[in-house]
């Protein structure tokens, strides 16, 4: 067993170090020279990439088309909508001069006072405020509308408590951003991205969520609304990994975004926004992971299916080689990513334990004993389940059970989180419960005084109002008062 592995802490000892150790020891990414950002590794971008191929995909089927925006934002834009500034202002960083020089002694460099910006630059943090200064120039017409952008980009988030792909300053997403002639078109378009994310999280990455509308403390700053998809770890945590705003004309009204209607009359446009970051990458570790590494689910993995010759002379090899070659030229062709582990500067039992610490969803081994008795060896990474199979036909047969793995993890994790679904009607065994982690649904009276004492006493906050779940009125557990609605609280990321 690799030392990698032998290593890496258990989740039942310490739940965030398991999470941190699999990061760096499953080479998804380490820190940076810079604070709180982090190095995203090879191996861990071509998770994204994946991500990224099938949400673009999946984007412009609606219609979404990508374009890309500055990186840098006059501060004037930030203070035009008020909520937003607010939500914002604390997470900005702000650049100020355009110029270094040398020090007067000429050991140091430093900020060249002469060359002070006329007005200082937010490096976005989103990019609502410089989107909707350019719609202005793009929409005249209702025949100009909808309009649907997207951009691929990064964003800076000054965040004082940093974890990989959680929670970084910098990191990588995605932000659509619609216009609308009508309130109910986008409206639809917001309740429409939220189900987008959610086929994603489901299909791609199989990891179950609920879909639910925010309260209106949880919501993005500037939005009417903000959709959500809500995903649980195995820790019994929330980690909110998608959401889709309706901004309404908030945005359009602060940049003066107007459109002429069929009757020839201006009205303001109606606005969303929307995005998913390399968060994901945190959900997809916590949710399927275990003690023995990653567990990826095929439709993401960056190699599906590794294949490991067993040979210990040269002739040996090149007589598995050649056997194996069909085998890995079938499940190219069947659009399955193979690599071919030939290398002989490794063992081939570190070479095991690698891939299943890097969560490689199947695993061939062939030797010459193999050869001789028409037969090879298969492992999935999900259940660790190991089997001697008749060569044969094997390469249709991995196909399939990709299929059968990407159905299981998804399986699994859905059981968990609805075994950890609660109905609660009694503040003070809520109390007792939630530090164990669960979703818990509890009657809500809607204020903001009830939502502030539940996170204060608790730290639990109120993750959605979930879509899942049928609505009836009750009594809030907290304030004893009327509540028209269930939600779901819970700790979370």
């Amino acid at each position: 067993m690799a030392k990698e592995l032998k290593d890496l802490t258990k989740r039942s000892e310490n739940y965030s170090q398991w999470y941190n150790d699999l990061i760096v020891k499953a080479d998804l990414a380490e820190q940076s020279a810079v604070r709180g950002c982090m190095v995203i590794k090879p191996y861990g971008y071509a998770i994204w990439e994946k991500m990224q191929r099938e949400l673009d995909r999946m984007f412009k089927e609606t219609g979404a088309q990508n374009a890309y925006f500055p990186l840098l934002i006059p501060k004037s834009f930030l203070s035009r909508e008020a909520e937003h500034v607010k939500g914002f202002a604390k997470e900005c960083a702000v650049v100020t001069h355009y110029r270094l020089k040398s020090s007067d002694d000429g050991n140091a460099v430093v900020v060249d006072p002469d060359a002070r910006l006329e007005e200082e630059l937010i490096v976005r943090p989103t990019s609502e405020t410089i989107i909707w200064n350019t719609y202005k120039n793009w929409i005249h017409s209702y025949r100009d509308l909808p309009l649907m952008c997207n951009q691929w980009c990064n964003v800076m988030r000054w965040e004082m408590r940093t974890r990989p792909f959680l929670r970084t300053s910098e990191f990588l997403w995605q932000e659509g951003h619609t216009a609308h002639a009508t309130r109910e078109e986008a409206e639809a378009e917001a309740q429409k991205m939220l189900k987008v994310y959610a086929e994603f999280a489901e299909g791609f990455m199989a990891v179950p969520v609920l879909q639910g509308v925010k309260s209106e403390t949880e919501r993005f700053a500037g939005a009417l609304d903000t959709y959500t998809i809500e995903a649980m770890m195995q820790d019994g945590k929330a980690l909110q990994s998608g959401t889709s705003h309706f901004l309404g004309q908030n945005f359009a009204k602060s940049f003066d975004v107007t459109f002429l209607n069929k009757e020839n009359k201006p009205e303001y446009v109606w606005a969303t926004s929307w995005g998913v970051s390399t968060r994901l990458i945190g959900a997809l570790i916590m949710t399927h992971s275990d003690d023995n590494g990653l567990v990826l689910p095929p439709k993401l993995a960056p190699i599906q299916v590794v294949i490991i010759p067993i040979a210990n002379k040269p002739e040996q090899l090149a007589a598995v080689t050649e056997r194996l070659q069909p085998v890995i030229e079938r499940l190219r062709q069947l659009g399955v990513t193979v690599k071919y582990d030939d290398a002989d500067n490794r063992r081939p039992g570190f070479k095991f334990a690698d891939y299943e610490l890097k969560g490689v969803p199947v695993r061939l081994a062939m030797g010459a004993r193999d050869i001789e008795n028409g037969t090879i060896e298969l492992m999935r990474r999900d259940t660790l389940e190991k089997e001697t199979l008749p060569f044969e036909g094997i390469a249709d047969h991995v196909y399939r059970l990709l299929d059968d793995i990407q159905a299981n993890i998804f399986e699994k994790a859905r059981r968990y989180r609805d075994e950890h679904v609660y109905v609660c009607e009694d503040y003070e065994e809520f109390k007792r419960r939630v530090k164990d982690g669960g979703f818990f649904l509890c009657h809500w009276d809607g204020t903001e005084e009830t939502e502030a004492r539940i996170k204060e006493e608790t730290q639990a906050t109120i993750r959605c109002v979930p879509f899942a779940y049928e609505q009836t009125p009750g009594i809030d557990m907290v304030s004893g008062k009327p509540a028209k609605h269930r939600v779901i609280i819970a700790r979370a990321y």
